[in-house]
């Protein structure tokens, strides 16, 4: 079940690094395997094995990174109906979905209390989030970076692919897929000077460092 606890992990993980878990949690998603083991593992890890996250911006960004888009996977497959509900955005994003070193996560907290650094959904991204809670406090990153915007598949079909990211090549496979990602959904004028792009960008304008943020980003990845 989504968000369920363990107290022990299973003796083949004791010495599995979280990203190899969350990597291995990911993949047994796509395939549609069994995913108890990598949960229970997950849930089971003290914060001694969980130390890299808060010392390392790339482990700390992949294996966020892995652990919503698994969540994503777990919740479509398990909870359906949170999806196709009307109130999807409070119902399926709030859901408790992974218990990890014994703290149970949505989607909504793994987001913005943890991979954006403590920015609320609300406000363009300019405010910071509410009620954030001490794990958010110990595990989340430094600052926002952008391109996890590019990284996170919601389930929708315009979301973008899901990928295994590795702690050794984050920032690769993030410029990869942020240039695929824009490549497929930005559309420039040059005659009329007017750029149409995803409306990830008004909604998280602040993430990119407002309107001329959006456009030295766009101009870096050749968007544009």
């Amino acid at each position: 079940m989504a968000g369920q606890t363990a107290a022990t992990a299973p003796a083949e993980y004791l010495d599995v690094s979280p990203t190899a878990l969350a990597q291995d949690l990911l993949v047994a998603c796509k395939c549609g395997e069994a995913t108890d083991r990598y949960r229970a593992a997950l849930a089971a890890l003290d914060d001694s094995a969980l130390r890299p996250l808060r010392e390392n911006r790339r482990t700390a960004l992949a294996f966020w990174l892995n652990c919503y888009n698994a969540g994503t996977q777990l919740l479509l497959r398990e909870r359906p109906g949170l999806y196709e509900s009307q109130l999807r955005f409070f119902r399926f994003f709030w859901a408790p979905v992974l218990t990890v070193g014994g703290t149970s996560l949505s989607l909504d907290r793994i987001e913005n209390g943890l991979l954006r650094g403590g920015r609320s959904k609300y406000g363009l991204g300019y405010l910071p989030k509410l009620l954030v809670s001490a794990f958010e406090h110990r595990y989340r990153l430094a600052d926002c970076d952008p391109r996890i915007h590019f990284a996170l598949n919601c389930g929708a079909e315009s979301c973008p692919a899901i990928r295994a990211y590795e702690p050794d090549q984050v920032d690769e496979q993030l410029d990869l897929a942020t240039r695929s990602y824009l490549a497929s959904t930005v559309a420039y004028d040059p005659d009329k000077n007017v750029v149409r792009v995803p409306r990830v960008f008004l909604w998280f304008r602040g993430d990119f460092g407002g309107a001329s943020g959006i456009r030295a980003f766009l101009r870096e990845d050749d968007a544009i």
